[in-house]
């Protein structure tokens, strides 16, 4: 077999598999390299298993509230951590195995180690620096491995990985990153979460469903910072509500160890510091990319803030070297990264229409209880632009089917430009609306303005129906409020 291919991408995350199973398609003999696992962070250890953690403990908490159905449960309603956690591995593992599959079925070369780019266009496989995480799912023998590789076309895609901050670096027993987090192999008491992202907030929303004593410490003055300050804002309260502990405007200074426990100093703005001992802390101050040891420095690819800068196609300023996802810059996102993926290796193989990817409508989604969904500017982005605004607002409240679900506690916001009917961004903080947010992309995706959405006809009785409203509610049009 000829160690020579069209494309060469290292890594098998969401942006590298997809990138690769496109390349296939658009006749190029495309292999891809892995050093641990196929589907990389998002479907091991990120996107895909908390997820399934998280539907656990959707489920624990309905059948807390049973009586607020009409429904009687007989016993006591636990939840048991080892099988909540078995789960989730099999979830991924699952999946694991399809792209393993979709490999074979578009015919593509899986090599398996640690890639290095030993000069442009080549690149050095030498042996796996950590074994497979998964023992269901092992390194098939017999495959491509070590040895030296060449295309035309190299793409990297290795992701990232949690970011340390000095003195409270991760030791994986008492400071957890996201990887303890999705596997303990007990339940917590008492947690401190350093952080109030995405990641932070979710396993924050997991554990306190378990029952854990949870407190949460977010530098910023609103947890969830990226998200429109009137959803956070309401988040926190539902948040609160269910008994997590949130400290904004503040960090964690330093951490003391205990034989089983930590003690978190936390300083607020005003300079004062309280103490807070917890079983365990999980730093969620965001990932840095996985620009090490490739041989980046030798080739002279230019970085910035530890990832890869490239142009609107994936191109870094080496002829033939392409960077997608996470390590290429924020937003650090599985569908961004699989996008940016599909344009690049388009771009390269000449498909006609192929343009650079609009990051404005970039949808994002937090699927803590509740969850939390956004597409577009912020309220304050499309003010500090300059915008002259319209702003519509509906609550779950007001809406049939969230009533009937038990869940009328929400609300949606559209942004629109007042000149141009523009759908500047949409922002969702509720049941279900990470499933919602993409009728919104799709508005804005099309240059839907505010009179074609007025025109759209949503059924009932659904969820969907408050988009609608909120639109009309932007222009003094509102129907059921």
């Amino acid at each position: 077999m000829s160690n020579a291919y069209d494309v060469i991408i290292i890594g098998s995350g969401p942006g590298g598999y997809v990138t690769a199973i496109r390349a296939a398609q658009l006749g190029l003999k495309t292999a891809i390299v892995e050093r641990e696992h196929l589907g990389g962070i998002c479907l091991n250890w990120g996107c895909i298993p908390t997820k399934a953690l998280l539907r656990s403990a959707e489920i624990l908490d309905h059948a807390n509230h049973a009586k607020a159905y009409g429904l009687t449960l007989n016993g006591t309603i636990t939840a048991d951590v080892k099988e909540v956690v078995a789960r989730s591995r099999g979830v991924s593992a699952r999946l694991n195995g399809g792209i393993g599959f979709l490999m074979k079925k578009n015919k593509i070369d899986v090599i398996w180690g640690e890639a290095k780019l030993s000069k442009p266009g080549e690149v050095v496989v030498g042996k796996m620096s950590k074994p497979v995480v998964e023992p269901q799912n092992p390194v098939p023998k017999g495959v491509l491995g070590e040895g030296t590789y060449t295309a035309k076309h190299i793409i990297v895609a290795t992701g990232a990985r949690p970011r340390a901050l000095p003195g409270i670096e991760p030791d994986g027993k008492l400071i957890w990153t996201y990887f303890e987090a999705m596997k303990p192999d007990f339940m917590p008491k008492s947690l401190v979460v350093m952080g109030s992202g995405a990641i932070g907030i979710e396993f924050a929303s997991f554990y306190r469903s378990m029952g854990v004593d949870v407190t949460v410490v977010e530098l910023m003055a609103n947890i969830m910072p990226v998200e429109d300050v009137e959803i956070s804002t309401f988040a926190r309260k539902q948040l609160e509500k269910r008994g997590l502990k949130i400290i904004t405007e503040a960090k964690v200074s330093k951490v003391e160890k205990g034989a089983n426990s930590i003690t978190a100093h936390v300083e607020t703005k005003d300079g004062k510091i309280q103490t807070i001992t917890a079983d365990r802390l999980i730093s969620a101050v965001g990932v840095q990319g996985n620009i090490e040891n490739l041989g980046l420095e030798a080739l002279g690819v230019k970085t910035d803030r530890g990832c890869i800068v490239i142009d609107g196609y994936g191109k870094t300023n080496v002829p033939g070297l392409y960077a997608i996802g996470d390590v290429a810059g924020p937003p650090m996102l599985a569908h961004k990264a699989e996008h940016e993926g599909v344009i690049c290796i388009e771009k390269i193989a000449g498909v006609p229409g192929v343009h650079p990817m609009d990051k404005a409508k970039i949808p994002g989604c937090t699927y803590c209880n509740p969850q939390v969904a956004s597409v577009g500017l912020t309220e304050a982005k499309a003010k500090a632009e300059g915008r002259d605004i319209r702003v519509g607002r509906y609550s779950f409240a007001a809406n049939g089917k969230a009533i009937a679900l038990g869940e009328d506690q929400g609300m949606i916001k559209t942004i629109f430009d007042k000149k141009t009917g523009e759908l500047l961004g949409a922002h969702m903080v509720g049941a279900e609306v990470t499933e919602l947010i993409q009728g919104f992309v799709v508005a804005m995706n099309l240059e839907t303005t505010e009179e074609e959405l007025m025109h759209t006809i949503f059924p009932h009785p659904t969820l969907s129906e408050m988009m609608k409203e909120s639109v009309l509610d932007a222009y003094g049009r509102v129907l059921n409020a």
